[in-house]
């Protein structure tokens, strides 16, 4: 089968791979039908996810149709239409028990792509099929469903539910990126005053506008902190969400945040960051960090389902699983190919 292998920092391959076969009882083999590329899919090409080893199938997304199932699999069967999470968890343990499945202490969490094979490719095994699946509802776009693999969910539970918005608030999302305007789409959920969205790319600006930003910022120039006091009357914001994964993000953040405030971590972080506890040390602040645990990913599906919620907005380009070196170059190049999230179809 074709598939989009790492081999090192940099340097990926689109090679045929050794169908995957079931390893373990609770295992499903899922046909791909869609996936898409993750930021943080760039992240481990850059090297910040040193867990990735060589040979490695990429992908934590996706949707498809259930082709094997092991012996203790009850919840699906051949033929099942569904959608992939991008978090494997046991359901079993103490960790899952408290619904944090991205800490699963029977070797699951976030492993596709990571620890064992990934979604970017024909066909890939799903540990722990019975809570790692979700059917998917008859007459739901399919690749709108890819969203909420891992963007939806963890700009919802990382941003939104980690941040505590609340009616009233104000907002400021740190980075338009998917992850971003994931955040951004269900943040509104909980009507939130002022949502002003920082990046340096003027397109997914624009598209934070027709999103529901009420004030955008260009940060090209470094003086995002000093626009967004300036608009919040020198208060600062209710809830500053970190949505790229660096530490110039993070610092924005803690600038802007307003006594009594919350700094939600989203993005990875592959460096260190300066926690400035000698300012925020009194100022009442809540920081909160945290891994998708796709606890949301029923909710999403039926606000999806209804039409209350959009994710396949977020869709600008589509490809062929035979062209997916070309669709991590125009992922990776956004700024010029003004992609957010790619479609790549197994047809």
């Amino acid at each position: 089968m074709k598939a989009l292998v790492y081999h090192a920092p940099g340097k990926r391959a689109l090679e045929n791979m050794a169908m995957p076969e079931i390893i373990l009882p609770t295992d499903a083999v899922v046909r791909i039908t869609k996936t898409t590329i993750c930021g943080t899919d760039l992240h481990i090409m850059k090297g910040d996810v040193p867990e990735v080893t060589d040979g490695r199938i990429l992908g934590h997304e996706g949707v498809g149709i259930v082709e094997q199932v092991g012996s203790n699999v009850s919840n699906f069967k051949v033929g099942d239409h569904v959608l992939i999470s991008c978090i494997s968890a046991c359901g079993r343990c103490d960790n899952c028990k408290k619904g944090m499945y991205s800490h699963c202490q029977n070797d699951g969490g976030w492993i596709l792509g990571v620890k064992v094979n990934g979604t970017q490719a024909e066909y890939v095994r799903i540990p722990f099929a019975d809570n790692s699946l979700y059917p998917i509802p008859a007459g739901v776009d399919e690749e709108a469903l890819v969203m909420l693999s891992d963007i939806l969910p963890t700009g919802f539970e990382c941003g939104v539910l980690n941040g505590q918005i609340k009616p009233g608030d104000s907002l400021a999302i740190i980075g338009a990126g998917p992850i971003g305007l994931a955040t951004l789409l269900t943040a509104q959920f909980y009507s939130p005053a002022q949502i002003i969205m920082v990046d340096n790319d003027d397109n997914r600006l624009q598209i934070a506008k027709t999103f529901g930003a009420t004030q955008v910022i260009n940060n090209s120039l470094g003086n995002a902190a000093e626009k967004i006091m300036a608009l919040t009357g020198n208060r600062g914001v209710d809830v500053a969400v970190e949505a790229i994964g660096i530490p110039a993000s993070f610092d924005i953040c803690q600038e802007i945040v307003t006594a009594g405030g919350r700094i939600a971590n989203v993005g990875v972080h592959g460096k260190p960051v300066q926690l400035n506890l000698d300012k925020l040390w009194s100022q009442n602040i809540t920081l909160t960090t945290r891994l998708v645990d796709t606890v949301s990913t029923p909710m999403l599906m039926k606000t999806v389902e209804s039409g209350k919620l959009q994710p396949g907005l977020l869709i600008t380009h589509h490809f062929t699983m035979d062209q997916l070196m070309q669709a991590y170059d125009t992922f990776g190049d956004a700024a010029n190919s003004h992609a957010l999230k790619v479609i790549i179809t197994n047809p």
